[in-house]
């Protein structure tokens, strides 16, 4: 005689469903597609805050977790705490599965800032920005234009600098947001009527046509060197307006280590290249107390740019991006929200399920 199967209860079965949503949202998560939200105007006007988008791990190949005892659908922090969500005591070594494609120049891609060394690389903060340069490629940034191996990048289509805008009296929101200029892209730096605005040039060209602008200038910074700038601004006459040239290291990329190749590449090889101990002293690098003489580098990195080019920390400031902090690729929007409209003015419709380029 065949024994009735006992009944779940109802709070059994709404754990069991909690439980199978959680896994297949962690699934979907780190294999497929991964929600993002755009938080800065580091990409404006490609991309805008309140932009909320898929980012594809199919695309590049969906790394396995490097930092595996982690709390299911968090990233640094549990939810609404201070508390970690994740223990390091288990770290496996970089892989990625298999991609529809690698990373090509001018894709605009997901990764983790490298330069927050108090996480573990899969967990430090997302950025998203540019690939301007791939593993070979030598950039050159001259008076605001960059160059790709000696030939002049194509520009993104809504591409961003600053401009010093100076109205026949004082000009307010209204005024600017008829131009698409929202109140975080513009600010007054004199007493009167003079305005730094972010804009594109085909903006700046019809600001410069309105009567009630007397003069706008592009604000490109001059050659020589500026404090903060990758690998040392200062002492290479480098600024964000003038830069390199840099060549971007490809894995099996084998330099001597001459004084200038110090210069450049010391920081990238202390911090991503997986030694233990790694000492620069004296214009040298030594592994493991040991001066190297030369160095073969063992993976692929990437230049990153934001498309609001004078209002974005990227690759000028902190460096290259390693292969194994890639995320993934920025694919499509799914929903995008104005923070200076209200109720349904809220809502971007125009921006709906629109791709990425």
């Amino acid at each position: 005689m065949s024994k009735t199967k006992p009944k779940k209860s109802a709070a059994r079965e709404w754990v069991d469903a909690l439980v199978f949503a959680v896994v297949a949202a962690s699934l979907i998560r780190w294999l497929l597609l991964e929600p993002f939200t755009i938080p800065t105007a580091s990409m404006e006007k490609s991309l805008l805050v309140g932009d909320f988008l898929f980012v594809s791990k199919m695309h590049y190949g969906t790394r396995i977790p490097k930092t595996p005892l982690q709390v299911p659908l968090t990233h640094q922090k549990i939810w609404g705490t201070e508390i970690s969500s994740y223990s390091d005591a288990i770290q496996l070594p970089y892989y990625r599965l298999p991609g529809f494609s690698d990373v090509e120049r001018n894709d605009v891609v997901v990764f983790n800032y490298p330069v927050e060394f108090q996480y573990p690389p899969d967990l430090k903060t997302n950025y998203i920005k540019r690939a301007v340069g791939v593993p070979g490629d030598e950039i050159k940034i001259e008076a605001g234009v960059l160059s790709v191996n000696g030939e002049v990048a194509p520009l993104p289509e809504e591409m961003q600098f600053s401009y010093e805008v100076v109205g026949t009296r004082p000009l307010n929101a209204e005024f600017f947001n008829t131009y698409g200029i929202n109140p975080d892209s513009y600010y007054s730096f004199t007493s009167s009527s003079g305005y730094l605005v972010f804009a594109t040039d085909a903006v700046a060209q019809r600001l410069e046509a309105s009567p009630i602008v007397s003069s706008v200038k592009k604000r490109i910074q001059p050659p020589g060197g500026e404090s903060g700038i990758f690998p040392d601004g200062n002492l290479l006459g480098w600024n964000k307006d003038n830069y390199g040239p840099l060549k971007i290291p490809a894995k099996g990329w084998t330099i001597p280590m001459t004084t200038q190749n110090v210069i450049n590449y010391s920081f990238t090889i202390q911090h991503y290249e997986g030694h233990e101990n790694v000492d620069v002293r004296e214009g040298a690098v030594y592994i493991d107390g040991q001066k190297v003489e030369e160095y073969t580098f063992k993976q692929d990195y990437f230049f990153m740019m934001g498309d609001n080019r004078h209002d974005s920390l990227d690759s000028r400031y902190w460096g290259f991006v390693p292969e194994d902090h890639v995320v993934g690729k920025a694919w499509f929007l799914w929903l995008s929200l104005d923070k200076f409209e209200s109720l349904f003015g809220k809502i971007r419709w125009n921006r709906f399920f629109k791709g990425i380029e």
